[in-house]
Protein backbone atom coordinates (compact mmCIF):
# COMPACT_ATOMS: atom_id res chain seq x y z
CA UNK A 1 0.00 0.00 0.00
CA UNK A 2 1.93 3.62 -1.03
CA UNK A 3 1.45 6.02 1.35
CA UNK A 4 1.30 10.15 0.57
CA UNK A 5 3.86 12.01 1.10
CA UNK A 6 2.10 13.93 3.99
CA UNK A 7 1.73 10.83 5.21
CA UNK A 8 4.87 9.44 5.30
CA UNK A 9 6.05 12.53 6.62
CA UNK A 10 3.68 12.09 9.75
CA UNK A 11 5.29 8.90 10.11
CA UNK A 12 8.77 9.99 9.81
CA UNK A 13 8.48 12.77 12.72
CA UNK A 14 6.98 10.22 14.67
CA UNK A 15 10.11 8.05 14.77
CA UNK A 16 12.57 10.89 15.26
CA UNK A 17 13.23 11.57 11.06
CA UNK A 18 13.50 15.44 10.55
CA UNK A 19 10.69 17.11 8.31
CA UNK A 20 10.01 20.60 6.87
CA UNK A 21 7.59 22.12 8.65
CA UNK A 22 4.82 21.78 6.23
CA UNK A 23 0.38 22.07 6.34
CA UNK A 24 -1.76 19.58 4.40
CA UNK A 25 -4.64 21.91 2.08
CA UNK A 26 -7.80 20.72 0.55
CA UNK A 27 -9.01 24.06 -0.72
CA UNK A 28 -7.06 27.05 -2.50
CA UNK A 29 -8.29 29.11 0.56
CA UNK A 30 -6.39 26.55 3.13
CA UNK A 31 -3.40 26.81 1.38
CA UNK A 32 -3.11 30.28 1.64
CA UNK A 33 -3.47 30.03 5.54
CA UNK A 34 -1.56 27.43 5.36
CA UNK A 35 1.45 29.58 3.99
CA UNK A 36 0.69 32.42 6.38
CA UNK A 37 0.62 30.46 9.30
CA UNK A 38 3.92 28.68 8.27
CA UNK A 39 5.29 32.21 7.58
CA UNK A 40 8.36 32.94 5.57
CA UNK A 41 8.48 34.59 1.63
CA UNK A 42 8.64 31.66 -0.08
CA UNK A 43 6.92 28.75 -0.20
CA UNK A 44 6.53 25.16 -1.81
CA UNK A 45 2.93 23.99 -3.02
CA UNK A 46 3.47 20.05 -3.68
CA UNK A 47 0.89 17.80 -5.30
CA UNK A 48 -0.31 14.66 -3.52
CA UNK A 49 -0.39 11.79 -5.79
CA UNK A 50 1.10 8.51 -6.11
CA UNK A 51 3.47 8.56 -8.06
CA UNK A 52 6.98 10.00 -8.95
CA UNK A 53 8.15 12.71 -11.14
CA UNK A 54 5.78 15.32 -9.73
CA UNK A 55 8.11 18.04 -10.41
CA UNK A 56 8.35 17.74 -14.00
CA UNK A 57 5.02 17.78 -14.64
CA UNK A 58 4.14 20.51 -12.75
CA UNK A 59 3.04 18.74 -9.19
CA UNK A 60 5.97 20.86 -7.51
CA UNK A 61 5.78 24.47 -7.83
CA UNK A 62 7.78 27.15 -5.84
CA UNK A 63 6.09 30.12 -4.87
CA UNK A 64 7.05 33.85 -3.64
CA UNK A 65 3.94 35.21 -2.59
CA UNK A 66 0.65 33.91 -0.66
CA UNK A 67 -1.40 34.81 -3.37
CA UNK A 68 0.56 32.53 -5.98
CA UNK A 69 0.32 29.99 -3.18
CA UNK A 70 -3.83 30.32 -3.44
CA UNK A 71 -3.60 30.81 -7.59
CA UNK A 72 -1.33 27.27 -7.72
CA UNK A 73 -3.58 25.35 -4.85
CA UNK A 74 -6.25 26.50 -7.02
CA UNK A 75 -4.88 25.09 -10.13
CA UNK A 76 -3.77 22.00 -8.90
CA UNK A 77 -7.10 20.92 -6.44
CA UNK A 78 -9.41 19.32 -8.79
CA UNK A 79 -7.14 18.55 -11.79
CA UNK A 80 -5.09 15.08 -12.99
CA UNK A 81 -1.58 15.12 -12.69
CA UNK A 82 0.53 12.91 -15.48
CA UNK A 83 3.79 11.54 -15.06
CA UNK A 84 5.89 9.07 -16.69
CA UNK A 85 5.01 6.75 -13.65
CA UNK A 86 0.91 7.24 -14.45
CA UNK A 87 0.32 7.58 -18.24
CA UNK A 88 -2.86 9.07 -19.19
CA UNK A 89 -4.72 11.09 -17.55
CA UNK A 90 -2.79 11.09 -14.34
CA UNK A 91 -4.03 10.43 -10.65
CA UNK A 92 -6.29 12.94 -9.48
CA UNK A 93 -5.06 15.68 -6.96
CA UNK A 94 -7.25 15.99 -4.02
CA UNK A 95 -5.08 17.76 -1.76
CA UNK A 96 -1.86 19.75 -1.48
CA UNK A 97 1.23 19.77 0.80
CA UNK A 98 2.36 23.81 1.46
CA UNK A 99 5.95 23.71 3.10
CA UNK A 100 8.33 26.47 4.13
CA UNK A 101 11.38 26.64 1.90
CA UNK A 102 14.90 25.54 3.58
CA UNK A 103 17.95 26.83 2.06
CA UNK A 104 19.28 23.59 0.78
CA UNK A 105 23.24 23.54 0.60
CA UNK A 106 23.98 19.38 -0.63
CA UNK A 107 21.10 17.18 -1.59
CA UNK A 108 21.48 13.44 -1.53
CA UNK A 109 19.56 10.14 -2.08
CA UNK A 110 18.85 7.56 0.91
CA UNK A 111 16.67 4.29 0.72
CA UNK A 112 15.76 1.06 2.21
CA UNK A 113 14.12 -1.20 0.80
CA UNK A 114 13.55 -5.84 0.77
CA UNK A 115 16.64 -7.51 -1.02
CA UNK A 116 14.48 -10.64 -1.16
CA UNK A 117 17.53 -13.15 -2.98
CA UNK A 118 19.40 -11.86 -0.08
CA UNK A 119 17.21 -11.50 2.83
CA UNK A 120 17.91 -8.77 4.46
CA UNK A 121 16.88 -4.67 4.54
CA UNK A 122 19.11 -2.97 2.01
CA UNK A 123 20.19 0.74 2.74
CA UNK A 124 21.08 2.71 -0.42
CA UNK A 125 23.07 5.95 -0.66
CA UNK A 126 24.10 8.54 -3.33
CA UNK A 127 25.26 12.14 -3.30
CA UNK A 128 23.36 12.29 -6.29
CA UNK A 129 20.07 12.96 -4.89
CA UNK A 130 17.12 14.53 -6.52
CA UNK A 131 17.86 12.73 -9.67
CA UNK A 132 16.17 9.59 -10.28
CA UNK A 133 18.03 6.83 -8.62
CA UNK A 134 18.13 4.90 -11.90
CA UNK A 135 19.80 7.07 -13.88
CA UNK A 136 22.13 7.12 -11.53
CA UNK A 137 22.60 3.64 -11.58
CA UNK A 138 22.99 3.62 -15.24
CA UNK A 139 25.46 6.48 -15.29
CA UNK A 140 27.27 6.17 -12.57
CA UNK A 141 26.90 2.76 -10.55
CA UNK A 142 29.75 3.39 -8.36
CA UNK A 143 27.55 6.50 -7.01
CA UNK A 144 25.46 4.51 -4.77
CA UNK A 145 26.58 2.51 -1.63
CA UNK A 146 25.01 -0.03 -0.27
CA UNK A 147 24.86 -2.18 3.35
CA UNK A 148 22.61 -4.96 4.19
CA UNK A 149 21.37 -5.04 7.44
CA UNK A 150 21.26 -8.95 8.66
CA UNK A 151 17.92 -9.15 10.61
CA UNK A 152 19.41 -10.71 13.52
CA UNK A 153 20.81 -7.91 14.53
CA UNK A 154 19.80 -4.93 12.89
CA UNK A 155 21.17 -1.86 12.11
CA UNK A 156 25.20 -1.60 13.12
CA UNK A 157 26.90 1.93 14.03
CA UNK A 158 29.80 1.17 11.75
CA UNK A 159 26.88 0.85 8.80
CA UNK A 160 25.45 4.28 9.58
CA UNK A 161 29.22 5.87 9.87
CA UNK A 162 30.27 3.97 6.70
CA UNK A 163 27.07 5.14 4.70
CA UNK A 164 27.54 8.90 6.48
CA UNK A 165 31.59 8.97 5.16
CA UNK A 166 30.38 7.64 1.73
CA UNK A 167 27.49 11.04 1.65
CA UNK A 168 30.45 12.96 2.39
CA UNK A 169 29.22 14.61 5.74
CA UNK A 170 31.28 15.39 8.76
CA UNK A 171 31.59 15.50 12.46
CA UNK A 172 28.12 16.07 14.35
CA UNK A 173 26.70 15.35 10.38
CA UNK A 174 27.66 12.00 10.92
CA UNK A 175 25.86 11.89 14.19
CA UNK A 176 23.06 12.99 13.31
CA UNK A 177 22.37 11.14 10.03
CA UNK A 178 22.81 7.83 12.44
CA UNK A 179 20.15 8.83 14.50
CA UNK A 180 18.46 9.22 11.25
CA UNK A 181 19.08 6.67 10.07
CA UNK A 182 18.34 4.18 12.90
CA UNK A 183 15.07 6.12 13.21
CA UNK A 184 14.16 5.08 9.04
CA UNK A 185 15.23 1.36 10.07
CA UNK A 186 12.84 0.66 13.58
CA UNK A 187 9.93 2.69 11.11
CA UNK A 188 10.85 -0.28 8.33
CA UNK A 189 10.15 -2.85 10.81
CA UNK A 190 7.70 -2.18 13.27
CA UNK A 191 5.04 -0.68 10.15
CA UNK A 192 6.29 -3.46 7.90
CA UNK A 193 7.49 -1.26 5.12
CA UNK A 194 8.34 -2.62 1.92
CA UNK A 195 10.24 0.78 0.60
CA UNK A 196 11.43 3.83 2.08
CA UNK A 197 12.65 6.70 0.21
CA UNK A 198 13.97 9.97 0.88
CA UNK A 199 15.24 11.81 -2.36
CA UNK A 200 16.45 14.01 -1.91
CA UNK A 201 17.96 14.39 2.05
CA UNK A 202 19.17 17.83 2.04
CA UNK A 203 22.02 18.97 4.34
CA UNK A 204 20.83 22.69 4.63
CA UNK A 205 22.83 25.87 4.61
CA UNK A 206 23.13 25.25 8.50
CA UNK A 207 24.51 22.05 8.46
CA UNK A 208 21.24 20.30 9.07
CA UNK A 209 20.19 17.50 7.88
CA UNK A 210 16.23 16.99 6.78
CA UNK A 211 13.87 14.94 4.85
CA UNK A 212 12.57 17.17 1.94
CA UNK A 213 10.78 13.88 -0.11
CA UNK A 214 9.26 11.14 1.55
CA UNK A 215 7.78 8.32 -0.06
CA UNK A 216 6.34 5.34 2.05
CA UNK A 217 5.26 1.75 0.94
CA UNK A 218 3.69 -1.10 3.48
CA UNK A 219 3.75 -4.29 2.71
CA UNK A 220 -0.13 -5.46 1.81
CA UNK A 221 0.10 -8.92 3.38
CA UNK A 222 1.09 -7.32 7.09
CA UNK A 223 -1.69 -4.56 6.87
CA UNK A 224 -3.85 -6.79 9.55
CA UNK A 225 -1.41 -5.73 11.62
CA UNK A 226 -1.69 -2.02 11.06
CA UNK A 227 -5.45 -0.93 11.21
CA UNK A 228 -4.24 2.47 11.44
CA UNK A 229 -2.49 2.69 8.28
CA UNK A 230 -5.16 0.71 6.29
CA UNK A 231 -6.93 3.94 6.89
CA UNK A 232 -4.74 6.10 6.00
CA UNK A 233 -5.24 4.24 2.13
CA UNK A 234 -6.56 6.92 -0.79
CA UNK A 235 -8.83 4.39 -2.68
CA UNK A 236 -9.03 7.96 -5.73
CA UNK A 237 -5.16 6.90 -6.41
CA UNK A 238 -6.00 3.07 -7.23
CA UNK A 239 -7.26 1.84 -10.35
CA UNK A 240 -10.92 1.59 -10.00
CA UNK A 241 -10.94 -2.24 -11.19
CA UNK A 242 -7.61 -3.60 -9.27
CA UNK A 243 -9.85 -2.19 -5.88
CA UNK A 244 -12.94 -4.13 -7.02
CA UNK A 245 -10.57 -6.94 -7.48
CA UNK A 246 -9.17 -6.91 -4.04
CA UNK A 247 -12.56 -6.52 -1.96
CA UNK A 248 -13.31 -10.33 -4.00
CA UNK A 249 -9.88 -11.97 -3.53
CA UNK A 250 -8.40 -11.18 -7.18
CA UNK A 251 -5.43 -10.50 -8.13
CA UNK A 252 -5.56 -7.91 -10.89
CA UNK A 253 -3.57 -5.50 -12.54
CA UNK A 254 -4.84 -3.41 -15.56
CA UNK A 255 -2.46 -3.46 -18.84
CA UNK A 256 -2.91 -1.89 -22.53
CA UNK A 257 -3.89 -5.17 -24.53
CA UNK A 258 -7.20 -6.41 -25.61
CA UNK A 259 -6.99 -10.30 -24.84
CA UNK A 260 -7.81 -10.60 -21.68
CA UNK A 261 -6.90 -13.48 -18.94
CA UNK A 262 -8.38 -15.45 -16.23
CA UNK A 263 -5.87 -17.70 -14.83
CA UNK A 264 -5.28 -19.63 -11.57
CA UNK A 265 -1.83 -19.34 -10.23
CA UNK A 266 0.52 -15.86 -10.68
CA UNK A 267 3.35 -18.03 -12.22
CA UNK A 268 0.22 -19.97 -14.37
CA UNK A 269 -0.70 -16.22 -15.14
CA UNK A 270 2.73 -14.82 -15.67
CA UNK A 271 3.56 -17.97 -18.52
CA UNK A 272 0.03 -16.93 -20.32
CA UNK A 273 0.69 -13.47 -20.99
CA UNK A 274 4.02 -14.56 -21.98
CA UNK A 275 2.49 -16.94 -24.88
CA UNK A 276 0.26 -14.48 -25.80
CA UNK A 277 2.29 -11.98 -26.60
CA UNK A 278 4.97 -15.04 -28.33
CA UNK A 279 1.92 -15.56 -30.22
CA UNK A 280 1.27 -11.91 -31.41
CA UNK A 281 -1.34 -10.81 -28.90
CA UNK A 282 -1.28 -8.45 -26.43
CA UNK A 283 -2.62 -9.22 -22.62
CA UNK A 284 -5.23 -6.80 -21.63
CA UNK A 285 -4.71 -7.82 -18.03
CA UNK A 286 -2.68 -10.14 -15.28
CA UNK A 287 -5.87 -11.87 -13.19
CA UNK A 288 -4.97 -14.57 -10.78
CA UNK A 289 -8.21 -15.90 -9.30
CA UNK A 290 -6.26 -18.12 -6.93
CA UNK A 291 -6.18 -21.98 -6.07
CA UNK A 292 -9.70 -21.64 -4.31
CA UNK A 293 -11.49 -20.75 -6.84
CA UNK A 294 -15.34 -20.78 -6.83
CA UNK A 295 -18.65 -19.71 -9.21
CA UNK A 296 -19.12 -16.47 -7.63
CA UNK A 297 -15.30 -15.54 -7.99
CA UNK A 298 -15.06 -16.55 -11.44
CA UNK A 299 -18.64 -14.30 -12.53
CA UNK A 300 -17.17 -11.46 -10.49
CA UNK A 301 -13.63 -11.89 -12.69
CA UNK A 302 -15.63 -12.14 -15.66
CA UNK A 303 -17.19 -9.05 -14.57
CA UNK A 304 -13.73 -7.31 -13.73
CA UNK A 305 -12.70 -8.66 -17.73
CA UNK A 306 -16.18 -7.02 -19.21
CA UNK A 307 -15.46 -3.29 -17.85
CA UNK A 308 -11.98 -3.13 -19.65
CA UNK A 309 -13.74 -1.32 -23.33
CA UNK A 310 -10.71 -2.63 -24.98
CA UNK A 311 -11.11 -6.45 -24.50
CA UNK A 312 -11.81 -8.39 -27.77
CA UNK A 313 -11.32 -11.90 -26.60
CA UNK A 314 -11.15 -14.08 -22.90
CA UNK A 315 -8.33 -16.63 -22.01
CA UNK A 316 -9.32 -18.95 -19.39
CA UNK A 317 -6.46 -20.83 -18.12
CA UNK A 318 -6.92 -23.24 -15.28
CA UNK A 319 -4.69 -25.76 -14.14
CA UNK A 320 -6.97 -27.99 -11.29
CA UNK A 321 -4.72 -28.69 -8.84
CA UNK A 322 -6.07 -27.41 -5.27
CA UNK A 323 -9.47 -26.78 -7.04
CA UNK A 324 -11.08 -29.36 -9.38
CA UNK A 325 -11.30 -28.71 -13.53
CA UNK A 326 -15.19 -29.74 -12.83
CA UNK A 327 -15.93 -26.92 -10.68
CA UNK A 328 -14.41 -24.61 -12.64
CA UNK A 329 -16.22 -25.56 -15.64
CA UNK A 330 -19.72 -24.98 -13.90
CA UNK A 331 -18.08 -21.50 -12.36
CA UNK A 332 -17.78 -21.17 -16.11
CA UNK A 333 -21.23 -22.18 -17.33
CA UNK A 334 -23.02 -20.28 -14.61
CA UNK A 335 -20.86 -17.04 -14.80
CA UNK A 336 -20.94 -16.36 -18.94
CA UNK A 337 -24.76 -16.36 -19.11
CA UNK A 338 -24.96 -14.39 -15.81
CA UNK A 339 -22.36 -11.95 -16.58
CA UNK A 340 -23.44 -11.62 -20.59
CA UNK A 341 -20.24 -12.17 -21.91
CA UNK A 342 -20.68 -12.06 -25.35
CA UNK A 343 -16.95 -11.78 -26.60
CA UNK A 344 -15.25 -15.18 -27.42
CA UNK A 345 -13.80 -17.61 -24.74
CA UNK A 346 -11.20 -19.64 -25.07
CA UNK A 347 -11.14 -22.39 -22.49
CA UNK A 348 -8.08 -24.50 -21.84
CA UNK A 349 -8.28 -26.93 -18.85
CA UNK A 350 -5.53 -29.66 -17.18
CA UNK A 351 -5.51 -31.35 -13.78
CA UNK A 352 -8.22 -32.63 -11.73
CA UNK A 353 -11.26 -34.13 -13.27
CA UNK A 354 -10.15 -32.49 -16.59
CA UNK A 355 -12.34 -34.78 -18.76
CA UNK A 356 -15.54 -33.76 -16.48
CA UNK A 357 -14.78 -30.60 -17.05
CA UNK A 358 -14.44 -30.42 -20.35
CA UNK A 359 -17.26 -32.62 -20.55
CA UNK A 360 -19.25 -30.34 -18.98
CA UNK A 361 -18.26 -27.24 -21.00
CA UNK A 362 -19.51 -29.70 -24.45
CA UNK A 363 -22.64 -29.90 -23.05
CA UNK A 364 -23.05 -26.38 -21.55
CA UNK A 365 -24.28 -25.04 -24.97
CA UNK A 366 -22.53 -21.84 -24.88
CA UNK A 367 -20.18 -20.27 -27.73
CA UNK A 368 -17.30 -21.50 -25.65
CA UNK A 369 -13.63 -22.37 -27.68
CA UNK A 370 -11.78 -25.42 -26.18
CA UNK A 371 -8.24 -25.58 -26.61
CA UNK A 372 -5.50 -28.36 -25.99
CA UNK A 373 -2.43 -27.42 -24.35
CA UNK A 374 -1.07 -23.50 -23.68
CA UNK A 375 0.28 -23.06 -27.62
CA UNK A 376 -3.19 -24.03 -28.90
CA UNK A 377 -5.67 -21.90 -26.27
CA UNK A 378 -2.80 -18.42 -27.76
CA UNK A 379 -3.20 -19.30 -30.91
CA UNK A 380 -6.69 -19.20 -30.79
CA UNK A 381 -7.23 -16.57 -28.07
CA UNK A 382 -5.24 -14.51 -30.57
CA UNK A 383 -6.72 -15.32 -33.68
CA UNK A 384 -10.45 -15.00 -31.91
CA UNK A 385 -8.97 -11.22 -31.00
CA UNK A 386 -8.29 -10.42 -34.60
CA UNK A 387 -4.35 -11.12 -34.37
CA UNK A 388 -4.19 -9.27 -31.44
CA UNK A 389 -4.81 -5.26 -31.02
CA UNK A 390 -6.89 -5.71 -34.84
CA UNK A 391 -2.89 -6.98 -36.18
CA UNK A 392 -2.76 -10.28 -38.33
CA UNK A 393 -0.62 -13.05 -36.00
CA UNK A 394 2.74 -13.66 -37.44
CA UNK A 395 3.08 -16.37 -39.24
CA UNK A 396 5.21 -19.41 -37.85
CA UNK A 397 6.58 -22.58 -38.85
Amino acid sequence: MHLHEYQAKTLFADYAVPVPAGRLARSAEEAAAAAAELGGGRWVVKAQVHAGGRGKAGGVRLVDSVDDVRRSAGEMLGSHLQTRQTGSPGLPIGCVLVEATVAIERELYLSLLVDRARERVMIMASRSGGMDIEEVAASDPRAIVNEAVHPAVGLQPYQWRNLGFALGLQGEQIKAFGQLLSGLYRLFEREDASLVEINPLVVTATGELLALDAKLDIEDNALYRHPALVALRDPSQEDDKERAAAEHDLNYITLEGNIACMVNGAGLAMATMDLIKLHGGEPANFLDVGGGATAARVAEAFKLILSDAKVSAILVNIFGGIVRCDLIAEGIIQAVPEVGVSLPVVVRLEGTNVDRGKALLAASGLNLIAADGLSDAADKVVAAAGGGNGKPAPVRA
